[in-house]
Order: C-alpha cells, then structure tokens, then sequence
C-alpha cells in the first residue's frame, strides 16, 4: 500500500483489471475558493477520457481535507491504487 503524503492537494488513483475491461481514474483536489472556504473538486472516469466532475464546498481546510482522506479510504478498499500525486508546474515569468 503507498503512503500519501501529510497534507495532500491533489490526489490520483486508479482501477485496472485488464480481464474485466475496467480502466477507471478518480481525482481528488483541494482549491479555495472565492469566500474563503475551500472546495474539493472530485473526478471520475474511464482512463483517456474526460470524465464526470463534481465540487463540495466546505468552511475550511480541514474538513475539506477529511472528506478527501475519507473518500481516497472508500475508494482504495474498491481496489483504487495510488498512481500519483501531482504538483502544479512552476510558474515561469
């Protein structure tokens, strides 16, 4: 099993199973917002595509974090392996 980092922004996992035809991303992100709360921008899908999306909206940071931690935990008991976690590219001026 691998091991998040302490405070994850972003947050990568997928499901493959070759012989079931099942190649599936789930994508969770931590982002404020404009009221000083924080989102949590979920997505999903099949591997290659778009996908679904949806957005929660929480008061602060950590109960944002907590509803990630908490679905990357339901998702992972459903197979869902970490595939990694992403850092935005540096900004260049």
């Amino acid at each position: 099993m691998q091991q998040l980092e302490m405070f994850p922004e972003d947050i990568r996992i997928e499901r493959v199973d070759h012989d079931a035809n099942m190649y599936r991303f789930y994508r969770l992100r931590l982002m404020p917002d404009l009221f000083g709360g924080v989102s949590l921008l979920r997505e999903w899908g099949r591997i290659g595509t778009q996908g679904r999306h949806r957005i929660d909206c929480f008061e602060d940071a950590g109960r944002a974090a907590d509803a990630m931690v908490a679905l990357y935990r339901a998702k992972q008991k459903r197979g869902y392996q970490l595939k990694e976690t992403f850092q935005p590219p540096p900004v260049s001026q």
